[in-house]
């Protein structure tokens, strides 16, 4: 985490990625192949997981700055727009004179609870070369935290190169294997995981032997969280204060603690919650050990009738995520507020409508 000092001003946060126009389309229910069917709703938003993790990190009070690539359209024009009043700073975007502004088509299926996304990127591509050395140097001055969605890779990573070098934190979103994703992990102090990707990039039998083999591939990072939709997420958390050889901490197989975590949760409490263990050496077989916390998170447990799009909730986790490292929030407090930021944003339509201001009587029990 940060240090107190850097608490004096507004923390801010440079984020990396992926922006769109999201066309949202709600249905009763997903049409089968020739099907003609009519929308219950719809809206036109921005989106992109770079836009959407900014955007609440902006909304929960930091100082957010984003570079991405737009087309100068009614679109691209539109993204900017919609950023700024938000409080997000663009003016370190790329504008292309020609071509078009990615959008993504969001198909949400009322009956499900689910949504399927059809994504057309933009063009032209953004390149190194979209950048120069003191756009760069500007867009990282001041910057206590980086955050990078893994796209528009080739660019991406020279901004995290730098970054690395001026010793400023670097937070990756591994959504998928793609692309420069190795690269990003080595570079990387924070690592967030969709379900799939532990066990996809380690080969590892089980999701939290697949995290042990993540730290220990990747010295230095110090956290990596997985999430779990409405089964939460985990978080395995490496010990920087113990020594690795001290016999006295004592040893347990990762799978086990994390059975034992699960037992340990209320299963009747709706609200966000997390459970942990102490600092432990946690063996996984056939991979190895590594020495720290393992902690449980639960996601709110949303009324069928409250529960309107799931769009964008990994991002509005991953902002408010951004939030509690640049505040200092432990663990034990930053995955439940997380999870509650994203239930918020889960009841209206679209990524961004629902994403809740600091301010949100309903994030007051978990700011402490």
């Amino acid at each position: 985490m940060l240090s107190p000092s850097n608490l004096i001003e507004t923390p801010v946060v440079l984020g990396f990625g992926g922006v769109s126009v999201d066309l949202l389309a709600t249905v009763a229910s997903f049409p089968n192949p020739d099907d003609k069917i009519r929308s219950t709703s719809m809206k036109v938003q921005g989106g992109g997981n770079a836009g959407n993790a900014l955007t609440c990190a902006a909304r929960l009070g930091l100082n957010a700055r984003l570079i991405s690539k737009v087309a100068n359209d009614v679109q691209g024009r539109g993204v900017l727009e919609e950023l700024r009043a938000d409080g997000v700073d663009v003016s370190f975007f790329v504008v292309s004179e020609e071509g078009n502004s990615p959008f993504t088509y969001v198909i949400v299926d009322n009956q499900t609870k689910t949504r399927t996304c059809i994504h057309t990127p933009g063009s032209p591509r953004m390149t190194p070369d979209d950048l120069t050395t003191s756009t760069v140097s500007s867009a990282l001055n001041g910057v206590q935290l980086a955050y990078f969605d893994v796209r528009l890779h080739e660019t991406a990573l020279v901004v995290a190169h730098e970054a690395n070098k001026r010793g400023i934190p670097i937070l990756i979103d591994a959504e998928r294997l793609r692309e420069g994703l190795d690269e990003f992990l080595n570079l990387s102090d924070y690592v967030m995981c969709s379900a799939k990707l532990p066990q996809a990039w380690t080969k590892a039998p089980t999701v939290s032997s697949a995290l042990v083999s993540m730290l220990l591939r990747l010295p230095k990072v110090k956290f990596v969280i997985v999430t779990l939709g409405a089964d939460g997420c985990i978080m395995l958390e490496r010990s920087i204060t113990v020594p690795a050889d001290d016999a006295t901490i004592e040893e347990m197989d990762v799978d086990n603690l994390l059975k034992l975590l699960k037992q340990k949760l209320d299963c009747g409490q709706t609200a966000p919650t997390c459970v942990s263990s102490g600092i432990t050496r946690l063996q996984a077989k056939g991979v190895g050990s590594v020495c720290g916390r393992l902690f449980l998170g639960t996601a709110e447990k949303i009324p069928e009738p409250e529960l309107v799009d799931t769009t964008g909730a990994g991002d509005a986790f991953i902002g408010a995520i951004l939030y509690a490292i640049c505040t200092n929030r432990p663990p034990e407090q930053m995955l439940p507020f997380a999870a509650q930021v994203a239930a918020i944003s889960c009841r209206a339509l679209g990524a961004r409508t629902g994403l809740p201001r600091l301010s949100d009587p309903r994030l007051t029990p978990f700011l402490g």
